[in-house]
This record gives structure tokens, sequence and C-alpha cells, in this order.
């Protein structure tokens, strides 16, 4: 493996897990704020889940672009 096979393979992990991370603190801080109006406010608990369903799918789809990306760059650069 070259040095640059190595670097790229490096990128690609290092993709991966920073959209995981990212993904996580930012559903994390989604929930704590749902759950904030939750209790501020109970009678829009309705209104409140489908915003907070959509927003956490959007949150969750950036890692799962980046995991192709990532596999992407290992697979077909690196290999």
């Amino acid at each position: 493996m070259t040095e640059v096979q190595a670097t790229l393979v490096l990128a690609g992990a290092i993709m991966m897990g920073l959209g995981a991370l990212g993904a996580a603190i930012g559903i994390g801080v989604l929930g704590g704020r749902f759950l904030e109006g939750a209790a501020r406010q109970p009678e829009l608990i309705p209104v409140l889940r489908g915003q907070f369903f959509l927003m956490m799918g959007l949150t969750d789809a950036v890692p799962m672009i980046a995991v192709g990306v990532a596999f992407y760059i290992i697979f077909a650069l690196a290999g």
C-alpha cells in the first residue's frame, strides 16, 4: 500500500467517524430541544413530534451520504 492509498483510507475513516459523531451530537441536541418544547407547551406535542422526526431523518441522512462517499474513496480510489 502506497502512501497515497494509506492517506485515502485514513481520510475515508475520518469522514465516517466525524459524520457519525456530528449526527449523534445533532440528534442529541435536537431531542433535548424537543423535550424542552414539549414540557413548555404539551398541547403542541403532535406538531413538535412531526417536526422532530423530519429533522432527525434529515440529520441522519448526512452521515449516510458521508459513509457512501467514504466507501467510494476507500474501495474505488484507494483500491
